[in-house]
């Protein structure tokens, strides 16, 4: 059954691979191959080894097929492409506890009818209402809303598109596996109207009652600095909690505490299972009409659905509510003398209720860490003293987990074992009981103890994340490495004696210290990561990185830097960066860039920021750009073409006009990022450098307006390539069509960042250019397609042989000044 269980879960994970799903007739066909798993036993070794084999394509076809089926009723309520962009009213119920920020509110939102003729809507989609001059810097009249209120809107909405990059988070997937199918904002013309004020669902009070638990606690605690943490921990809004507790809780390896998370569902239902059996053991007549291990299964499983609904029955929550029935069930019916048993009885109902689990990192952390518990507990000779079987847990989940944190993180907090000993009975035990027990009852104190508690173990966790040494980062291991140390940790928590344990410690290695190819002397590699309507490129070279804008600020806690840069860097093995380049005072150019300099060593920021920016003092050396500084690292030459020295003093320059320009000049090719310089500043460039200006790829200036890429501009540089950093239906309507024709005829290829996801160009010292789009390589039938989608695999571009080599780098000189402006 076990073996079973898991060739289905390996259909479910397969499944989630594919570019495109099946046809009906192939996931019914695999469904009848399903069935033969229940055919009858065969005779003699032969049949018998047959059938094996048949029943384990069977079980792996039935999960391809399950998931396949799901997955294709679950897309066929999409948002037709006609209406993306247009206005649509529509009617329905705000769904879920609304996330407010100072600006805007985003919720989740259930469509009751589309009043629009001849327009159709998914059933659940995500919408942002932005007050009143929000969009223009303005103060905003932000509008309140309540779950389970109906209203009335014009929106504009779009289908599910999510940023692209290597080793990012797939926003795709998860509004999938959320049955979200569309997203949008609220337009303010006409107005929205409300309807009813509180529309009479289960689930909609329920998020009410959220709603009401949440003000309780803000009330009670004011201005208490972790009150947003108590919040998360009650009832799952994790939105309040602040991006430095979050590093701390990251640092120290909690983070999965911070939540209405599998293991505090585990540990109140667990404590009501022992509370209700212990109790129900006292009555001889309840004893007799009901055991007291089954009313215990009984009452702990009701404890855990209500505690997950009080979560807004998140997905995780959802899984740990299955897996706790399943126990539940097999106690309730004597069949639980196998644990192992049990946890595939688990997987297999987790799988079957929400096949898109094998997507989520939670998912495999959960059950690995379980599954390691068990091997390391059951079946083992000798009952050892109860320290030494928590130490040999706390070792097995450390020792578990490292193959999966690295593969998804590319980091384990050294401190982990030591934090959770400690932080797991405090917050599961103390804080969450407390926090619980002070909503219900109408005592304030209650909740400023679990405030207290709470405090007190983050003075440790914050003591702990602070050594120097609390974390492990690293470059994300090859998949091969991933399998090989899963079996080293196999090999490691084997019992004593068992053939080959010591060479789990070998098996580890490739984990730690297998690198990707190195980048020659003379070459380049250049990402352009996909930050939405912004820029961010990373350029590396032998023996140094160089970062060129840092992406736009996503919202009040999150950012390009933390989102998408900074795991980038972690994940290809960038320690630190040489230099960083911010080229104007625009937030889609300098949004991330506090998050990145926290994150990782700066050797010196270049830029043209007023005096008074506050990243200058970030920096450990810093200087304005000024054309003229150039500096060569590995054999590839770096300048600053603009802006000139004297443009800080005229006051009618535009940040845009003052962009940095970096031309970056190695013996294969020239790379030119202009910033966001506009139609004065690019005829004043082009006449000042000539034809200095040619270059072989080229990132559009101003992410492709019209106020951009003259003609005559475009003709100075004449790149074969042109990437426009454009975010998917961006509001500017970048990259503008005609500019777009004026690349198109000039002979150059396009690529842009919304159609291609991140777009990595590894740059030979011969000339040769390869260059490669994350979206070609990483194809998901949950994805959007649009017209000219990349395909498969890089394309190779062969820059012009009368160019290379044409300015080959000069001695360095060092680009910092003084550590201000």
């Amino acid at each position: 059954m076990r073996a079973n269980v898991l060739l289905f879960a390996a259909g479910v994970w397969l499944l989630q691979q594919q570019a495109e799903l099946p046809g009906a007739g192939t996931a019914w066909a695999l469904a009848a191959l399903g069935l033969t798993a229940f055919l009858p036993e065969s005779r003699g070794r032969a049949g018998r080894a047959a059938r094996r084999v048949v029943v384990a394509g069977a079980c792996c076809a039935a999960g391809y097929a399950w998931a396949a089926t799901l997955a294709g009723i679950r897309l066929a309520d999409a948002l037709p492409p006609e209406w993306e962009g247009r206005d649509v009213r529509i009617e329905g119920v705000v769904a879920a506890l609304p996330d407010s920020s100072a600006q805007s509110v985003r919720f989740e939102f259930d469509v009751e009818r589309v009043l629009s003729a001849g327009a159709a809507v998914p059933g659940r989609i995500v919408l942002s209402w932005w007050g009143a001059g929000a969009r223009d810097g303005g103060p905003a009249a932000r509008p309140e809303l309540l779950p389970g209120e109906r209203w009335q809107f014009t929106a504009r909405l779009r289908r599910p598109r999510g940023l692209s990059n290597p080793h990012g988070f797939d926003y795709e997937a998860w509004l999938l596996e959320h049955n979200i199918r569309a997203t949008g904002y609220v337009r303010q013309r006409p107005a929205p109207s409300r309807g009813a004020a509180m529309v009479h669902r289960p689930g909609y009070h329920v998020e009410r009652a959220r709603a009401a638990l949440r003000e309780r606690i803000q009330a009670a605690l004011p201005d208490a600095p972790h009150a947003g943490v108590l919040v998360a921990l009650a009832i799952g809004d994790q939105r309040a909690i602040t991006p430095g507790e979050w590093q701390t809780f990251t640092r120290t390896g909690v983070n999965h505490l911070m939540s209405i998370s599998g293991l505090h569902v585990t540990m109140v239902s667990g404590l009501v299972f022992a509370l209700v059996s212990g109790l129900w053991r006292r009555s001889e007549r309840l004893t007799l009409r009901l055991p007291a291990v089954r009313a215990g299964a009984l009452a702990g499983v009701v404890t855990a659905f209500g505690y997950a609904l009080l979560a807004g029955f998140a997905v995780p929550a959802q899984r740990t509510v299955y897996m706790l029935c399943v126990v539940a069930a097999a106690v309730w019916l004597g069949l639980a003398e196998s644990a192992t048993a049990v946890l595939a009885a688990a997987l297999l109902a987790v799988l079957l209720l929400d096949p898109w689990a094998v997507l989520a990192p939670g998912f495999w952390l959960s059950f690995g860490a379980v599954g390691a518990i068990m091997y390391v507990c059951n079946g083992r000779l000798g009952r050892p003293h109860w320290l030494a079987t928590w130490l040999r847990v706390q070792c097995a989940v450390t020792l578990a987990m490292i193959p999966v944190l690295l593969a998804v993180f590319q980091q384990v907090s050294v401190v982990s074992p030591v934090a959770n000993a400690i932080a797991i009975p405090v917050v599961g035990l103390v804080v969450v009981p407390l926090t619980l027990a002070g909503m219900v009852l109408p005592v304030d104190w209650l909740l400023a103890l679990a405030h207290l508690v709470l405090a007190w173990c983050m003075w440790v966790l914050e003591w702990l994340s602070g050594l120097g040494a609390a974390v492990w980062e690293q470059r994300a291991p090859p998949g091969w490495a991933v399998v090989a140390g899963t079996i080293a940790v196999l090999l490691l928590l084997a019992p004593r004696g068992f053939p080959g344990r010591a060479l789990g410690a070998a098996g580890l290695a490739p984990l730690l210290v297998v690198a990707p190819a190195a980048i020659a002397p003379e070459a380049l590699r250049v990402t352009v990561l996909d930050v939405g309507h912004g820029v961010a490129v990373l350029v590396r070279t032998a023996g140094h990185a160089l970062l060129y804008d840092t992406g736009p600020p996503f919202g009040p806690r999150a950012d390009s830097g933390s989102r998408v840069i900074v795991p980038y860097l972690r994940a290809t093995g960038v320690p630190r960066l040489d230099a960083l380049i911010v080229s104007h005072d625009d937030a889609d150019h300098w949004g991330g860039a506090a998050s990145v300099m926290q994150a990782l060593p700066v050797e010196w920021l270049l830029s043209s920021l007023p005096e008074s920016d506050p990243l200058w003092l970030q920096a450990e050396r810093s200087a304005r750009c000024r054309a003229g500084q150039s500096w060569e690292w590995d054999g590839v030459r770096f300048e600053i073409l603009h802006p000139l020295p004297e443009s800080y003093a005229e006051r009618p320059v535009r940040d845009n006009d003052r962009s940095c320009v970096l031309m970056v000049s190695a013996p294969g090719a020239r790379l030119l990022l202009p910033g966001d310089i506009e139609r004065e500043a690019e005829a004043a460039f082009a006449a000042r450098h000539g034809d200095r200006l040619r270059a072989d790829v080229l990132l559009a200036p101003h992410q492709g307006s019209r106020s951009s890429s003259t003609p005559d501009f475009v003709r100075a540089v004449g790149p074969r390539l042109v990437v426009f950093p454009v975010g998917y239906r961006n509001r500017y309507g970048h990259p503008h069509r005609d500019v777009v024709q004026r690349y198109d005829a000039a002979g150059s290829r396009i690529r842009r960042t919304d159609r291609d996801g991140a777009l990595t160009l590894a740059i030979g010292p011969e000339g040769g250019i390869e260059v490669w789009s994350h979206r070609a390589a990483y194809r998901r039938y949950w994805q959007t397609g649009l017209p000219g989608s990349p395909a498969r695999g890089p394309e190779a571009l062969l820059a012009s042989p009368s160019r290379l080599g044409a300015e080959r780098p000069h001695a360095p000189v060092s680009p910092p000044g003084p550590r201000r402006p």
